[in-house]
Protein backbone atom coordinates (compact mmCIF):
# COMPACT_ATOMS: atom_id res chain seq x y z
CA UNK A 1 0.00 0.00 0.00
CA UNK A 2 1.26 3.48 -0.85
CA UNK A 3 1.64 6.39 1.53
CA UNK A 4 -1.76 8.00 1.77
CA UNK A 5 -0.31 11.39 0.92
CA UNK A 6 1.03 10.08 -2.39
CA UNK A 7 -0.83 10.13 -5.66
CA UNK A 8 -3.14 7.21 -6.40
CA UNK A 9 -3.52 8.18 -10.02
CA UNK A 10 -1.56 5.13 -11.11
CA UNK A 11 -4.20 2.84 -9.65
CA UNK A 12 -7.27 4.66 -10.83
CA UNK A 13 -6.13 6.40 -13.97
CA UNK A 14 -7.61 3.61 -16.08
CA UNK A 15 -11.03 4.36 -14.62
CA UNK A 16 -11.34 7.84 -16.10
CA UNK A 17 -13.84 6.59 -18.65
CA UNK A 18 -16.41 6.26 -15.87
CA UNK A 19 -16.81 10.06 -15.65
CA UNK A 20 -19.01 11.79 -18.21
CA UNK A 21 -19.50 14.88 -18.95
CA UNK A 22 -34.80 28.25 -3.44
CA UNK A 23 -34.53 27.88 0.23
CA UNK A 24 -31.95 29.55 2.48
CA UNK A 25 -28.83 27.65 3.45
CA UNK A 26 -29.68 24.92 5.89
CA UNK A 27 -27.33 25.12 8.87
CA UNK A 28 -26.37 22.16 11.01
CA UNK A 29 -24.99 22.21 14.54
CA UNK A 30 -22.40 19.61 13.55
CA UNK A 31 -20.06 18.79 10.69
CA UNK A 32 -19.14 15.47 9.13
CA UNK A 33 -16.43 13.49 10.92
CA UNK A 34 -12.94 13.29 9.47
CA UNK A 35 -11.83 10.09 7.80
CA UNK A 36 -9.38 7.73 9.47
CA UNK A 37 -7.43 4.76 8.17
CA UNK A 38 -9.68 1.71 8.22
CA UNK A 39 -12.95 3.64 8.01
CA UNK A 40 -15.83 2.11 6.05
CA UNK A 41 -17.06 4.33 3.22
CA UNK A 42 -20.09 3.87 1.02
CA UNK A 43 -20.02 3.61 -2.77
CA UNK A 44 -23.14 4.77 -4.59
CA UNK A 45 -24.15 5.40 -8.20
CA UNK A 46 -26.79 8.14 -7.93
CA UNK A 47 -26.70 9.00 -11.64
CA UNK A 48 -25.27 7.09 -14.60
CA UNK A 49 -24.36 3.40 -14.62
CA UNK A 50 -20.88 1.95 -14.54
CA UNK A 51 -19.71 -0.81 -16.85
CA UNK A 52 -20.49 -3.61 -14.44
CA UNK A 53 -18.90 -5.40 -11.53
CA UNK A 54 -15.33 -5.56 -12.93
CA UNK A 55 -15.09 -1.77 -12.96
CA UNK A 56 -16.79 -1.51 -9.58
CA UNK A 57 -14.19 -3.95 -8.27
CA UNK A 58 -11.48 -1.67 -9.69
CA UNK A 59 -13.04 1.29 -7.88
CA UNK A 60 -13.04 -0.74 -4.66
CA UNK A 61 -9.31 -1.27 -5.17
CA UNK A 62 -8.84 2.49 -5.42
CA UNK A 63 -10.75 3.09 -2.20
CA UNK A 64 -8.77 0.35 -0.46
CA UNK A 65 -5.62 2.09 -1.66
CA UNK A 66 -6.75 5.18 0.22
CA UNK A 67 -6.63 3.13 3.42
CA UNK A 68 -10.43 2.91 3.52
CA UNK A 69 -12.87 -0.01 3.40
CA UNK A 70 -15.36 0.21 0.48
CA UNK A 71 -18.99 -0.78 0.98
CA UNK A 72 -20.97 -0.72 -2.29
CA UNK A 73 -24.65 0.08 -2.19
CA UNK A 74 -27.07 -2.71 -2.92
CA UNK A 75 -27.86 -1.39 -6.40
CA UNK A 76 -24.35 -0.41 -7.51
CA UNK A 77 -23.68 -1.93 -10.97
CA UNK A 78 -27.42 -1.97 -11.74
CA UNK A 79 -28.73 -0.50 -14.97
CA UNK A 80 -32.03 1.10 -15.90
CA UNK A 81 -31.83 2.82 -19.28
CA UNK A 82 -28.86 5.18 -18.94
CA UNK A 83 -29.24 5.25 -15.15
CA UNK A 84 -27.69 3.05 -12.46
CA UNK A 85 -31.02 1.55 -11.43
CA UNK A 86 -34.44 3.08 -10.93
CA UNK A 87 -34.84 6.39 -9.13
CA UNK A 88 -36.13 4.51 -6.09
CA UNK A 89 -33.13 2.15 -6.11
CA UNK A 90 -30.55 4.90 -6.39
CA UNK A 91 -32.23 6.97 -3.68
CA UNK A 92 -32.45 3.91 -1.44
CA UNK A 93 -28.68 3.38 -1.71
CA UNK A 94 -27.95 6.97 -0.70
CA UNK A 95 -30.49 6.92 2.12
CA UNK A 96 -29.12 3.62 3.33
CA UNK A 97 -25.54 4.90 3.50
CA UNK A 98 -26.56 7.84 5.66
CA UNK A 99 -28.65 5.62 7.91
CA UNK A 100 -25.83 3.06 8.31
CA UNK A 101 -23.79 3.84 11.44
CA UNK A 102 -20.86 1.79 10.13
CA UNK A 103 -20.41 4.11 7.12
CA UNK A 104 -18.33 7.23 7.75
CA UNK A 105 -18.43 8.91 4.30
CA UNK A 106 -20.05 8.38 0.89
CA UNK A 107 -18.34 8.40 -2.52
CA UNK A 108 -20.15 8.64 -5.85
CA UNK A 109 -18.66 6.11 -8.26
CA UNK A 110 -19.38 8.31 -11.28
CA UNK A 111 -21.49 11.17 -12.61
CA UNK A 112 -23.47 11.24 -15.85
CA UNK A 113 -27.09 12.28 -15.34
CA UNK A 114 -29.78 11.39 -12.84
CA UNK A 115 -29.08 12.92 -9.41
CA UNK A 116 -31.82 15.53 -9.78
CA UNK A 117 -34.37 12.75 -10.32
CA UNK A 118 -33.81 11.32 -6.84
CA UNK A 119 -33.87 14.55 -4.80
CA UNK A 120 -37.56 14.25 -3.82
CA UNK A 121 -36.95 10.63 -2.76
CA UNK A 122 -34.16 11.33 -0.29
CA UNK A 123 -34.81 11.04 3.44
CA UNK A 124 -33.66 14.47 4.54
CA UNK A 125 -34.42 13.82 8.21
CA UNK A 126 -32.04 10.85 8.19
CA UNK A 127 -29.41 12.75 6.21
CA UNK A 128 -29.53 15.79 8.52
CA UNK A 129 -29.25 13.56 11.57
CA UNK A 130 -26.15 11.76 10.25
CA UNK A 131 -23.61 14.24 8.83
CA UNK A 132 -21.15 12.44 6.56
CA UNK A 133 -18.84 13.64 3.82
CA UNK A 134 -20.31 13.24 0.34
CA UNK A 135 -17.64 13.19 -2.39
CA UNK A 136 -18.07 13.61 -6.14
CA UNK A 137 -18.49 16.10 -8.98
CA UNK A 138 -20.19 16.65 -12.34
CA UNK A 139 -23.81 15.51 -11.96
CA UNK A 140 -23.15 15.10 -8.21
CA UNK A 141 -23.47 18.91 -8.23
CA UNK A 142 -27.22 18.37 -7.82
CA UNK A 143 -26.57 16.57 -4.54
CA UNK A 144 -24.05 19.16 -3.31
CA UNK A 145 -26.57 21.94 -3.93
CA UNK A 146 -29.46 20.05 -2.38
CA UNK A 147 -27.35 19.20 0.67
CA UNK A 148 -26.47 22.89 1.05
CA UNK A 149 -30.17 23.72 0.92
CA UNK A 150 -31.55 20.86 3.00
CA UNK A 151 -28.87 19.00 4.97
CA UNK A 152 -26.87 21.90 6.35
CA UNK A 153 -23.43 20.28 6.49
CA UNK A 154 -20.55 20.64 4.01
CA UNK A 155 -19.57 18.24 1.23
CA UNK A 156 -16.56 17.80 -1.05
CA UNK A 157 -16.53 18.62 -4.77
CA UNK A 158 -13.75 16.36 -6.01
CA UNK A 159 -13.12 13.37 -8.24
CA UNK A 160 -15.68 10.62 -8.27
CA UNK A 161 -14.35 7.33 -6.96
CA UNK A 162 -13.99 6.07 -10.53
CA UNK A 163 -11.94 9.02 -11.72
CA UNK A 164 -8.18 9.43 -11.81
CA UNK A 165 -6.83 10.70 -8.48
CA UNK A 166 -3.67 12.64 -9.25
CA UNK A 167 -1.39 14.23 -6.69
CA UNK A 168 -3.29 17.54 -6.45
CA UNK A 169 -6.66 15.79 -6.21
CA UNK A 170 -5.47 13.37 -3.56
CA UNK A 171 -3.40 15.84 -1.51
CA UNK A 172 -6.22 18.39 -1.35
CA UNK A 173 -8.71 15.64 -0.49
CA UNK A 174 -6.43 14.42 2.29
CA UNK A 175 -6.23 17.90 3.76
CA UNK A 176 -10.00 18.27 3.70
CA UNK A 177 -11.21 14.81 4.68
CA UNK A 178 -8.42 13.24 6.74
CA UNK A 179 -6.54 16.13 8.32
CA UNK A 180 -9.53 18.42 8.72
CA UNK A 181 -7.35 21.40 7.91
CA UNK A 182 -8.33 24.99 7.35
CA UNK A 183 -6.28 25.01 4.19
CA UNK A 184 -5.33 27.50 1.50
CA UNK A 185 -5.35 26.29 -2.09
CA UNK A 186 -3.22 28.42 -4.44
CA UNK A 187 -3.42 27.96 -8.18
CA UNK A 188 -0.64 25.59 -9.30
CA UNK A 189 2.29 27.23 -11.07
CA UNK A 190 1.71 26.92 -14.81
CA UNK A 191 5.47 26.78 -15.45
CA UNK A 192 5.88 23.58 -13.47
CA UNK A 193 2.63 21.75 -14.33
CA UNK A 194 2.41 21.36 -18.11
CA UNK A 195 4.81 23.09 -20.47
CA UNK A 196 2.70 22.01 -23.46
CA UNK A 197 -0.53 23.53 -22.12
CA UNK A 198 0.33 26.36 -19.71
CA UNK A 199 -3.07 27.98 -20.32
CA UNK A 200 -4.65 25.06 -18.46
CA UNK A 201 -3.03 26.36 -15.27
CA UNK A 202 -3.15 30.11 -15.91
CA UNK A 203 -5.41 32.43 -13.95
CA UNK A 204 -7.18 35.31 -15.68
CA UNK A 205 -8.39 38.02 -13.29
CA UNK A 206 -11.68 39.43 -14.58
CA UNK A 207 -12.18 41.78 -11.63
CA UNK A 208 -9.52 42.04 -8.89
CA UNK A 209 -9.98 41.86 -5.17
CA UNK A 210 -10.84 39.51 -2.33
CA UNK A 211 -14.24 38.32 -1.15
CA UNK A 212 -15.55 36.13 1.64
CA UNK A 213 -18.63 33.96 1.63
CA UNK A 214 -20.00 30.44 1.64
CA UNK A 215 -18.50 28.44 -1.24
CA UNK A 216 -21.30 26.99 -3.37
CA UNK A 217 -21.41 25.77 -6.97
CA UNK A 218 -20.32 23.02 -9.32
CA UNK A 219 -21.26 22.11 -12.85
CA UNK A 220 -22.91 25.02 -14.65
CA UNK A 221 -25.52 23.05 -16.59
CA UNK A 222 -26.56 21.01 -13.55
CA UNK A 223 -26.82 24.13 -11.41
CA UNK A 224 -28.90 26.07 -13.91
CA UNK A 225 -31.24 23.09 -14.31
CA UNK A 226 -32.13 23.46 -10.62
CA UNK A 227 -33.02 27.17 -10.86
CA UNK A 228 -36.64 27.61 -9.82
CA UNK A 229 -36.70 24.38 -7.81
CA UNK A 230 -36.63 23.98 -4.01
CA UNK A 231 -33.27 22.21 -4.25
CA UNK A 232 -31.17 25.28 -5.00
CA UNK A 233 -29.75 27.10 -1.96
CA UNK A 234 -29.86 30.86 -1.57
CA UNK A 235 -26.71 32.44 -3.05
CA UNK A 236 -26.91 35.66 -1.05
CA UNK A 237 -23.31 36.59 -0.16
CA UNK A 238 -21.92 33.32 -1.49
CA UNK A 239 -18.74 32.63 -3.42
CA UNK A 240 -20.01 30.95 -6.58
CA UNK A 241 -17.75 28.45 -8.36
CA UNK A 242 -18.55 26.99 -11.76
CA UNK A 243 -17.13 24.50 -14.27
CA UNK A 244 -18.40 22.93 -17.48
CA UNK A 245 -17.62 20.30 -20.09
CA UNK A 246 -18.70 19.69 -23.68
CA UNK A 247 -20.96 22.73 -24.08
CA UNK A 248 -20.70 25.07 -27.08
CA UNK A 249 -20.26 28.75 -26.43
CA UNK A 250 -23.88 29.68 -27.12
CA UNK A 251 -25.03 27.15 -24.53
CA UNK A 252 -22.72 28.62 -21.92
CA UNK A 253 -24.13 32.02 -22.92
CA UNK A 254 -27.66 30.71 -22.39
CA UNK A 255 -26.87 29.28 -18.97
CA UNK A 256 -25.10 32.41 -17.73
CA UNK A 257 -28.06 34.41 -19.01
CA UNK A 258 -30.39 32.18 -17.00
CA UNK A 259 -28.37 32.76 -13.82
CA UNK A 260 -28.44 36.48 -14.45
CA UNK A 261 -32.17 36.62 -15.20
CA UNK A 262 -32.96 34.47 -12.15
CA UNK A 263 -31.12 36.94 -9.93
CA UNK A 264 -28.43 34.49 -8.84
CA UNK A 265 -25.44 36.46 -10.12
CA UNK A 266 -26.41 39.72 -8.45
CA UNK A 267 -26.54 37.98 -5.05
CA UNK A 268 -23.03 36.55 -4.92
CA UNK A 269 -19.96 38.15 -3.34
CA UNK A 270 -17.47 36.64 -5.78
CA UNK A 271 -17.19 34.19 -8.67
CA UNK A 272 -14.60 31.50 -9.42
CA UNK A 273 -14.82 30.02 -12.90
CA UNK A 274 -12.87 26.82 -13.29
CA UNK A 275 -12.23 24.82 -16.44
CA UNK A 276 -14.57 24.78 -19.42
CA UNK A 277 -13.36 21.58 -21.06
CA UNK A 278 -14.13 21.11 -24.76
CA UNK A 279 -16.45 24.14 -24.68
CA UNK A 280 -16.07 24.99 -28.34
CA UNK A 281 -18.50 24.81 -31.22
CA UNK A 282 -17.96 22.36 -34.05
CA UNK A 283 -19.07 24.93 -36.63
CA UNK A 284 -16.28 25.69 -39.14
CA UNK A 285 -15.04 29.29 -39.24
CA UNK A 286 -16.86 30.08 -36.00
CA UNK A 287 -17.03 33.86 -35.43
CA UNK A 288 -19.16 34.05 -32.30
CA UNK A 289 -18.22 34.88 -28.70
CA UNK A 290 -15.48 33.01 -26.88
CA UNK A 291 -15.85 31.74 -23.33
CA UNK A 292 -13.62 34.53 -21.92
CA UNK A 293 -15.72 37.13 -23.76
CA UNK A 294 -18.92 35.66 -22.30
CA UNK A 295 -17.48 35.71 -18.80
CA UNK A 296 -16.47 39.32 -19.25
CA UNK A 297 -19.97 40.21 -20.44
CA UNK A 298 -21.83 38.55 -17.58
CA UNK A 299 -19.41 38.71 -14.65
CA UNK A 300 -17.30 41.86 -15.01
CA UNK A 301 -20.30 44.22 -14.63
CA UNK A 302 -21.16 42.66 -11.25
CA UNK A 303 -18.43 44.74 -9.62
CA UNK A 304 -17.21 41.85 -7.45
CA UNK A 305 -13.98 39.81 -7.49
CA UNK A 306 -13.98 37.28 -10.35
CA UNK A 307 -11.31 35.06 -11.84
CA UNK A 308 -11.19 32.35 -14.50
CA UNK A 309 -8.98 29.29 -14.79
CA UNK A 310 -9.22 27.66 -11.37
CA UNK A 311 -8.17 24.02 -11.26
CA UNK A 312 -11.77 22.82 -10.94
CA UNK A 313 -13.78 20.64 -13.30
CA UNK A 314 -13.55 17.88 -15.88
CA UNK A 315 -9.77 17.80 -15.99
CA UNK A 316 -7.10 15.50 -14.66
CA UNK A 317 -5.62 16.39 -11.28
CA UNK A 318 -8.53 18.65 -10.36
CA UNK A 319 -8.66 20.28 -6.96
CA UNK A 320 -10.81 18.69 -4.26
CA UNK A 321 -12.85 21.59 -2.93
CA UNK A 322 -15.08 22.13 0.12
CA UNK A 323 -18.71 23.00 -0.57
CA UNK A 324 -20.86 24.87 1.93
CA UNK A 325 -18.20 26.41 4.18
CA UNK A 326 -16.89 29.96 4.46
CA UNK A 327 -13.85 30.78 2.34
CA UNK A 328 -11.90 33.78 1.14
CA UNK A 329 -11.13 34.02 -2.56
CA UNK A 330 -8.37 36.18 -4.05
CA UNK A 331 -9.07 37.03 -7.69
CA UNK A 332 -5.57 38.48 -8.16
CA UNK A 333 -3.70 35.29 -7.25
CA UNK A 334 -6.42 32.71 -7.94
CA UNK A 335 -6.28 31.31 -4.42
CA UNK A 336 -9.04 29.91 -2.19
CA UNK A 337 -8.53 30.08 1.59
CA UNK A 338 -10.77 28.09 3.88
CA UNK A 339 -12.03 29.95 6.94
CA UNK A 340 -13.29 26.79 8.67
CA UNK A 341 -12.75 23.05 8.29
CA UNK A 342 -15.06 20.87 6.23
CA UNK A 343 -14.82 17.95 8.70
CA UNK A 344 -14.02 17.64 12.38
Amino acid sequence: MFSRRETIGGISGLLGALALPGPAFARSSSKPPRLRSGDVVGLIEPAGFSDGLPQVDAVKTVISGMGLVPKPGRHVASRYGYLAGTDQDRAADLNGMFADDSVRAVFAVRGGWGCARILPLLDWDVIRANPKLLIGFSDITALHLAFAARAGFPTIHGPNAGNSWGKISWDSFWRLAFSGETATFPQPDARTMDALAPERWTIRTIRPGKARGRLIGGNLSVLTALVGTPWLPDFDGAILFLEEVGEAEYRVDRMLSQLALAGVLKKVAGVIFGQCTRCTTAVPDYIGFTIPQLLDQYLAPLGIPVFQGANIGHVSNQLSLPVGIDVEMDADTGSIRMLEPVAI
